[in-house]
């Protein structure tokens, strides 16, 4: 009979999930979609379409966005290589977000994984396996430092945490390129550190694509810090600061440790993603003229997932089709800025949402307190 209760009681628990997981689906489905409608007006202007012709626009816009993203197997892997470091990227963003911070130097600390990604990778003689676990602990130590600064200058004096991330990730840039151009790393025309290792290669799916065997890694990392949020202690307690700080500091929770916490995992996260990036995609660190931009990228994606970390799975899947297809789309004569003008639509829904739901429970609050 126990175990009869006990496997009812798992049950449920896993429905309850299910249930929340697709209601949380519900607004940010309607603000893709609500983007995606709007857009079409732009496709209209650039095809020179009538106002009659709207469905035609819709049309041609999705069946764009497929073909360039999923119509042929290299395509699809194409989307896939864009996903994986706005997947990591996202998960990045989205753990910052529970604990009530803005990370917006994930870019930078992105950035810095790529640079000890590829570093490390030119270390020779070492066996793949071994060589591929260095590159990601080098990557989980860089981002996760580069992160924790700007978390423990919050923490201990108050500063905010966004300004401290922008100046890093200039800091970020500007290290890379001194590496690259002025340091023994450089090659010999200053615009790149050498290739890395064979055996810091990750492998490929296809030769003509960047789509690697770090897909892999960054979902076991969204599931992992899906467990981390939501079934641990320190889960708990990330996330009771982000909801409400003063509840959970007369709740004995510890709010300097988990500020530094979280934005040292995000980091973590981030430098991982960028040294695993170097690794399947880029294999050698290449001068850069600004910010790769999937850091930014990624604040979309955990917006629209809502900061769940198995959501940022779904939403950068939807991002790295809309960037995979944007060539295409240039192609038939409808401007690539309509993907990022999808991605902002997206974002202000999703932030409006925020916003209705904090005047909401602020009204209820006033409610209780007249009461």
């Amino acid at each position: 009979m126990k175990n009869v209760k006990k496997s009812n009681t798992s049950n449920s628990q896993v429905i309850n999930v299910i249930k929340n997981s697709l209601k949380s689906l519900i607004f940010p489905l309607i603000a893709v979609v609500v983007s995606i409608f709007v857009a079409v007006f732009f496709v209209m202007c650039s095809k020179g379409y009538g106002i009659s012709q709207y469905f035609s626009a819709l049309t041609d816009l999705f069946r764009l966005i497929w073909k360039g993203s999923f119509s042929t197997s290299r395509n699809t892997l194409t989307t896939i290589s864009y996903v994986t470091p706005l997947l990591f990227a996202g998960i990045a963003n989205a753990i910052a977000f529970k604990c009530g911070l803005f990370n917006i130097g994930v870019e930078g600390q992105f950035v810095i994984g790529m640079l000890v990604g590829a570093l490390l990778g030119l270390i020779p003689g070492l066996n793949p396996i071994v060589h591929a676990i260095i590159m990601v602990i080098g990557g989980i130590i860089a981002g996760g430092i580069w992160a924790a600064i700007p978390g423990a200058l919050k923490a201990k004096f108050g500063t905010n945490e966004v300004v401290n991330t922008i100046m890093m990730n200039y800091i970020s840039l500007n290290l890379v390129n001194w590496v690259v151009k002025k340091s023994r790393f450089s090659t010999e025309n200053g615009t790149s550190t050498p290739l890395i290792q064979n055996s810091a290669m990750f492998q490929k799916f296809d030769s003509g694509t960047e789509a690697n065997i770090s897909i892999f890694i960054a979902i076991i990392v969204a599931l992992i810090i899906y467990w981390l949020l939501w079934k641990t202690t320190i889960g708990y307690e990330i996330r009771g600061v982000g909801l409400n700080p003063l509840g959970a500091e007369y709740g004995g929770i510890n709010i300097k440790k988990n500020i530094i916490l979280a934005m040292l995992i995000s980091g973590a996260i981030a430098g991982i993603g960028g040294s695993t990036y170097i690794a399947g995609a880029r294999h050698q660190m290449q001068d850069l003229m600004g910010l790769p931009g999937f850091g930014f990228d990624g604040i979309a994606v955990a917006l629209l997932a809502r900061s769940n970390p198995i959501g940022c799975i779904a939403s950068s899947i939807l991002f790295g089709a809309l960037k995979s297809s944007s060539a295409i789309l240039q192609l038939n004569e409808i401007p690539k800025e309509i993907v990022y003008l999808i991605q902002s639509i997206v974002i202000i829904f999703v932030a409006t949402d925020y916003i209705i739901k904090y005047f909401e429970e602020k009204k209820q609050k006033g409610a209780v307190i007249n009461e």
